[in-house]
């Protein structure tokens, strides 16, 4: 269902013995069968180098997490300090130092009350505390039967099977059912494929999409939903930004049917939107933040679910337990190097350089435009997708033949053969995905427009 770039077979090195034990995450292993897996040994600022030598640009921080970008020495050496230090200690009714301190520092940069954090080891596992969250906080206050969630379609917000009711991407779905009942889909914000009679107006389209919550609220009964769940820019689908007023509504809604405002931030915090947090890029206030990738920079695996005080206050009477939790959960190893990633990003100014150098990587991508299998050209920060099509004027999407043999036959090998790592991905429409690290600025830009036109221009023939 989804297309990773894959290199050719002879310009990668390894072995056949990886694909021998090694069961590589969302992959065709039968791929491998005959021949071998690319293998990338070592990173150095926003380059990556394989096992024989070749030079890669990371495009995609390594699906959205090595922000301050590889070989950072201050991250490296605060998360072996740790390990020195002390090496693990669970935060089940105990502390450590680094957890501490790392959730001090997060309550001071999110947004409004968010004040507890609650750690867990990536994003899915952040996801599947929120929803727990949620669910206990009503029957702590009175109101057992709201347990629903609503999220929006293609979206995707992990695979652990809470998570995956959540996530929108019926292909990730179909094979686990049945799932956790009580999850609900709504439209996303794809305002480039939006309705006929609101695709002339994004803002009546926003308004239109919001309102969709509220629609569902209302149809499975507000008595029995729990919480809302939405990224700031939407990954799934190809990174849809939300509307003019859109975030504003959907905050307007969840206030008015008792309902937690979820922001995933899975991808959108920690810079890659030129902001902490996305929440903050467009000026909304969510009731939870789940939070990972970014966090360490993927110097060590952690994320975060960070939590209102409102929502915590029941949780902090007594006897109460929340009954949930994780062995790596906090891990004071992790928690180093994300506090070390935290003041590398404000040495290096890393929000800075997002923020003045975002328009440059939108304007250098959207020159893409002038290719006829270009149909749209989305984003923000440092998170964008470009859409392909088959006719530009009508916007004919891929079929799911063009995606076996374009997308996944010509654009992913031919943007690894140019030495650009990105993401071709088919969860919704074709797209190509980019997120460079957080350091990178016009040269990256142009490197990665070049590699695509030359790509996008060859997948065109073959169409």
């Amino acid at each position: 269902m989804t297309a990773l770039i894959q290199p050719a077979a002879s310009d990668v090195t390894g072995s056949n013995g990886a694909a021998d034990h090694l069961w590589m995450h969302f992959s065709r292993m039968g791929t491998f069968a005959d021949k071998p897996v690319p293998v990338i040994e070592r990173g150095e600022g926003a380059y990556l180098w394989d096992t024989k030598g070749r030079k890669y640009l990371d495009a995609l921080s390594a699906l959205f997490v090595v922000q301050a970008g590889y070989g950072v020495e201050e991250i490296a050496a605060a998360a072996d300090a740790q390990a020195r230090k002390l090496c693990y200690f669970p935060v089940w009714s105990y502390a450590t130092p680094p957890a501490i301190e790392l959730a001090d520092r997060l309550a001071e940069l999110a947004p409004g009350d968010l004040n507890k954090v609650f750690f867990s080891s990536g994003g899915g596992e952040s996801v599947e505390t929120a929803w727990k969250v949620a669910k206990q906080f009503f029957k702590l206050t009175g109101k057992p039967t709201k347990t629903k969630v609503i999220s929006r379609a293609i979206a995707y917000h992990g695979t652990t099977q809470g998570a995956l009711s959540i996530t929108g991407v019926p292909g990730f779905q179909i094979p686990f059912a049945p799932l956790v009942p009580g999850a609900i889909k709504v439209p996303n914000t794809d305002f480039y494929r939006a309705p006929e009679h609101l695709a002339g107006d994004e803002k009546e389209f926003g308004r239109w999409a919001a309102d969709q919550f509220e629609e569902a609220i209302l149809r499975e009964g507000p008595d029995s939903v729990a919480a809302v769940f939405v990224e700031p820019v939407q990954n799934a689908g190809g990174s849809f930004p939300p509307p003019a007023g859109y975030f504003e509504r959907v905050r307007e809604i969840c206030d008015t049917y008792d309902v937690l405002l979820v922001s995933d931030e899975v991808i959108c915090a920690y810079g890659r939107l030129g902001t902490m947090f996305g929440a903050q890029k467009f000026g909304y206030q969510p009731d939870i933040i789940t939070s990972a990738k970014g966090l360490t920079s993927g110097y060590a695996a952690l994320g975060a679910a960070i939590i209102s005080d409102r929502i915590f206050e029941p949780f902090g009477r007594g006897t109460t337990t929340f009954p949930h939790g994780y062995t790596f959960g906090g891990h004071p190893v992790a928690c180093a190097a994300a506090l070390a990633n935290l003041d590398v990003f404000a040495e290096r100014d890393l929000l800075g350089n997002v923020l003045r150098h975002e328009g440059a990587l939108e304007a250098t991508l959207k020159q893409l435009l002038d290719l006829p299998i270009v149909g749209d050209v989305r984003g923000n920060g440092y998170f964008w997708s470009v859409e392909l099509v088959r006719d530009q004027a009508t916007k004919e999407p891929f079929t799911r033949d063009d995606c076996e043999r374009i997308l996944r036959g010509v654009v992913a090998p031919g943007m690894w053969e140019a030495g650009v790592y990105c993401r071709a991905d088919d969860r919704g429409q074709a797209v190509v995905q980019f997120a460079p690290p957080l350091m990178c600025g016009q040269a990256e830009f142009d490197q990665i427009e070049s590699a695509m036109r030359s790509v996008l221009t060859d997948a065109w023939t073959k169409l």
